[in-house]
C-alpha cells in the first residue's frame, strides 16, 4: 500500500493481453537482430540466417552457393550475387600477396624474425652491418655452426605471430583477400575482415569457418572510416591497411593515413579509371585535389594523382608518404605506400608536387614545381617557392595554347630496391600464384623505367601530329640513344617513350624522320601543328640505326608484359544491389540497347535526297545557282515560311557542269 491507498486490481484478460504483446514485440526484435547480424563477435552462420539454429551447429551447403578457388582459398558466395568475387582482380590479389609477404619479411626481420614462405628454398639470408671499418668484421666464417641460444625465430603460413603484422581489409565483400592472407602471407598476427554490410559479413564468416583460419580472420561490421578513425592511437594502429572499394577510395583516405602504423604499409585500389584519366577534371579535383587533364600518358598521370592526393592528406597529420609499387593495370590502378611521421620531411612535401603544362596541339608537356629545396650553411635544407612558369603564352613548337593540370606527384613512384625483392621472390617460386607468368612481365617492365622522369609520349602521338607514317619502336630508340639521352618503357603503356631528352629534342628527330617518309605538304593547313613544327629545320641530326641496347630486355626474354583481355566484358562488376541481385540477361539486354545510341542510324541514297530537297537553295535565291535541275536543294518559289528555315551553303555534290541554258535560273520575286 502507497499512500493509505489500495491500488487497483487488475483484470485477468488485461493481464494476459499485455504479456502476448510483449512477448511478440520481444521475437520480432530478437529475430530483426539475427538478421541484421551483430556489429562484431564470433556467431555462427545458421543463426545469423534464421535466428534459428542452436550454436555450433554446422551450415549446411545451400544448393544455390557457388565455390571458388583462388590461391590457397576456397570462398563460397550465392549464385545470384556475382558482384562478390571477380575473376579480373586475381593479378590485383597476387600481387598483393607478394607485396605483403616481403614487407613482413623487412618488418619481421628487423625483430630477428624469418618468414617460411611454402615453394621457397630454405636459404638463411644473413644482415652483415657494414659500418665497422674492418672489412674481416663482417666476414662470417664458412661451416661454423650458429650456437643453440642464437637460432633465429621463424614465422610460418596460418600459425599467429605475436610480434606479426596486424592487417585490416577494409572494404571485404566474401572476405576472401583476408582469407588469403591467412593462408598464403606468414608473419601476421591478426587480419580484421571488415564491411557495413551485414550480409557480407554473415559471408565472411562462413567463409572464415570453410578455410578454418577462424584463429587469424576476425569478421568485423563497421563502416571502414569510423573503424579507422577509432584505431588512431600509435598502440592500436593497423601495419597494413588494404582499401579496395567500388569507385574512388577518396572517402577513406583520411582515416587510413591516420590509422596505419609507423612504416606501415597502405594499399590502395582505384577504379574510377574515367575521373583520374580527365574525362572529369572538376569531378577529379573534387575527390583528390587535382586537376586531371587527357593526355596520352594518363594513366602514369593518375597514378601520381593518387599518390599526390595521399600524401596531402598525410601532411594533415605532420606524416609523409614513400611510394613502393605504383602499378596501372587492366581497368584500375594499384598503389603501394609506405607512411611515416617526421615534420622536417612533411616540409619537403611541397617541392615532391608540380603543375604540368600540356600543349592542346602537339601534345609537349612541362612540369613546374610547387616548391623548391635548396642546400643552406651548415648542412641545412632551405624551402622556398618555386618561380615559373615554364613556357610562354603559346607553344614554342606549334603555336597552341596551353592546359594546366595537377598538382601531381614528380618523385619516382617506385622502390626499386623493395621490387626487386619482390620479383626475385616471385620468379624463384613461380608456382605459388596463377599470375606470377604476368607479375614477372610487369615488375620487370617497372624495373626497366626512368625512376626520375615523370610522364611519357607515345609512338602514335608524335607520328599523328605530323601526319606522317609511324617508326618502329627500336628506330625511335636508338635514335634518342645516339643523341646522348635516356629512354625506356613503361608498364602503363604499350608503345610508350618515356625520355628524359627535352620535346625540342624529340621534334627534331621527327623532323628527320618525315625527311625520310615525307608528307604531302599541300594538304596541310598553315595553322595546323603539323605545318608550323615541319616549317622548322631540324639542328639535330638523328641517326636511326639499331642499337642493342634499345631493345629491352623485358622484350628479349618475351615476358608477359601488356595482357590482352582474355573474354568479353572484362572489366569492373556493377555496384551491388540491395538484395544481391545478379546482373542477369536484363542488363546484358540493356547494355546492348544502349551501345551506339548516340550515333545516327544510316541513312540511304534516297532518304538524304529527299531530305536535302525540302531546303531551299540559297544561291538560287541570290540567282547565282548553276546547278538548274540538278541542284540538290529546291529551286522552288520562296515563301514566307521557308525563307525562315536554314539550308546548307554548299551543295554535297560537286560535279563540274555548265548550266543547261545561256544563263543563271532565276525565280520571280527574289530579293
Amino acid at each position: 500500500r502507497l499512500g493509505g491507498h489500495r491500488p487497483p486490481r487488475m483484470s485477468h484478460a488485461r493481464t494476459v493481453l499485455r504479456l502476448t504483446l510483449s512477448l511478440r514485440f520481444a521475437g520480432r526484435l530478437c529475430s530483426a537482430r539475427f538478421m541484421e547480424g551483430p556489429p562484431q563477435g564470433p556467431a555462427s552462420p545458421p543463426a545469423m540466417e534464421n535466428g534459428t539454429a542452436p550454436c555450433g551447429e554446422k551450415r549446411s551447403p545451400d544448393p544455390q552457393e557457388t565455390t571458388v578457388t583462388e590461391g590457397s582459398a576456397k570462398i563460397a558466395f550465392p549464385s545470384a550475387n556475382e558482384v562478390f568475387y571477380n575473376p579480373v582482380q586475381e593479378f590485383n590479389r597476387d600481387l598483393t600477396c607478394a607485396v605483403i609477404t616481403e614487407f613482413a619479411r623487412i618488418h619481421l626481420g628487423a625483430k630477428g624474425i624469418q618468414i617460411k614462405v611454402p615453394g621457397e628454398k630454405e636459404v638463411q639470408k644473413v644482415v652483415v652491418d657494414l659500418s665497422e671499418q674492418e672489412e674481416d668484421k663482417a666476414v662470417l666464417k664458412e661451416g661454423a655452426d650458429p650456437a643453440p641460444g642464437n637460432q633465429p625465430r621463424t614465422a610460418t603460413v596460418g600459425e599467429i605471430c605475436e610480434e606479426g603484422l596486424r592487417v585490416l581489409e577494409g572494404l571485404a565483400a566474401s572476405g576472401l583477400r583476408s582469407i588469403r592472407f591467412a593462408r598464403e602471407v606468414p608473419g601476421l598476427r591478426s587480419v580484421v575482415a571488415n564491411d557495413a554490410s551485414a550480409r557480407a559479413v554473415d559471408l565472411i564468416r562462413h567463409n572464415v569457418q570453410l578455410n578454418e583460419v577462424a584463429h587469424l580472420v576476425q569478421p568485423s561490421q563497421a563502416d571502414a572510416r569510423m573503424l579507422m578513425y577509432q584505431h588512431q592511437r600509435v598502440s592500436d594502429r593497423f601495419d597494413v591497411i588494404d582499401l579496395d572499394p567500388y569507385g574512388s577510395p577518396a572517402a577513406f583516405l583520411d582515416a587510413a593515413v591516420q590509422a596505419v602504423s609507423e612504416g606501415g604499409l597502405l594499399c590502395v585500389t582505384c577504379t574510377d579509371m574515367a575521373v583520374l584519366a580527365g574525362n572529369s577534371g572538376e569531378t577529379c579535383y573534387s575527390k583528390y585535389g587535382a586537376m586531371a587533364l587527357k593526355s596520352r600518358a594518363c594513366h602514369e598521370m593518375a597514378l601520381r594523382i593518387v599518390l599526390h592526393s595521399l600524401d596531402l592528406r598525410a601532411n594533415c597529420y605532420q606524416r609523409f608518404v614513400v611510394p613502393l609499387l605504383s602499378i596501372s593495370a587492366d581497368f584500375y590502378i594499384r598503389v603501394f605506400v609506405r607512411v611515416f611521421t617526421g615534420q622536417a620531411k612533411v616540409k619537403a612535401s611541397a617541392s615532391k608536387q608540380a603543375l604540368v603544362f600540356q600543349c592542346v596541339g602537339c601534345g609537349a608537356f612541362h612540369l613546374q614545381r610547387l616548391g623548391k629545396a635548396s642546400g643552406a650553411p651548415g648542412g641545412r635544407v632551405k624551402f622556398s617557392a618555386a618561380c615559373g612558369p615554364p613556357v610562354a603564352p603559346e607553344c614554342e613548337h606549334c603555336g597552341q595554347r596551353h592546359q594546366l593540370g595537377g598538382p601531381l606527384w614528380v618523385e619516382p613512384i617506385h622502390d626499386l630496391d623493395f621490387v626487386g625483392r619482390v620479383l626475385e621472390a616471385v620468379s624463384t617460386n613461380p608456382g605459388r600464384f596463377h599470375t606470377s607468368e604476368r607479375i614477372r612481365g610487369v615488375l620487370s617492365v617497372v624495373t626497366e623505367e626512368l625512376p626520375d622522369v615523370p610522364l611519357y609520349y607515345t609512338l602514335d602521338q608524335l607520328s599523328s601530329t605530323i601526319h606522317c607514317s609511324t617508326p618502329s619502336l627500336l628506330q625511335l630508340r636508338s635514335a634518342l640513344l645516339h643523341a646522348g639521352f635516356r629512354v625506356s618503357l613503361s608498364h602503363a603503356c604499350k608503345n610508350a617513350v618515356k625520355t628524359d631528352a627535352p620535346a625540342s629534342a624529340l621534334w627534331d628527330i621527327m623532323r628527320c624522320w618525315e625527311k625520310q617518309c615525307p608528307v604531302k605538304r599541300e594538304r596541310l593547313s598553315e595553322t595546323s601543328p603539323a605545318f608550323r613544327i615541319l616549317s622548322v629545320e631540324p639542328r639535330l641530326q638523328a641517326n636511326f640505326t639499331i642499337r642493342d641496347d634499345a631493345n629491352p630486355s623485358s622484350r628479349q626474354r618475351g615476358l608477359k608484359r601488356f595482357q590482352a583481355n582474355p573474354e568479353a566484358n572484362w572489366g569492373p562488376r556493377p555496384r551491388a544491389r540491395p538484395g544481391g541481385k545478379a546482373v542477369g540477361e536484363a542488363m546484358e539486354d540493356r547494355r546492348r540497347l544502349l551501345q551506339n545510341k548516340r550515333k545516327e542510324p544510316a541513312e540511304d541514297l534516297a532518304q538524304r535526297a529527299a531530305r536535302l530537297k525540302t531546303f531551299p537553295c540559297k544561291r538560287f535565291k541570290k540567282g547565282t545557282c548553276q546547278r538548274g535541275d540538278q541542284c540538290c536543294y529546291s529551286h522552288r518559289p520562296l515563301t514566307p515560311e521557308a525563307t525562315a528555315e536554314a539550308a546548307p551553303t554548299d551543295c554535297p555534290q560537286t560535279p563540274n557542269q555548265k548550266p543547261p541554258g545561256s544563263g543563271a535560273t532565276t525565280g520571280p520575286g527574289v530579293d
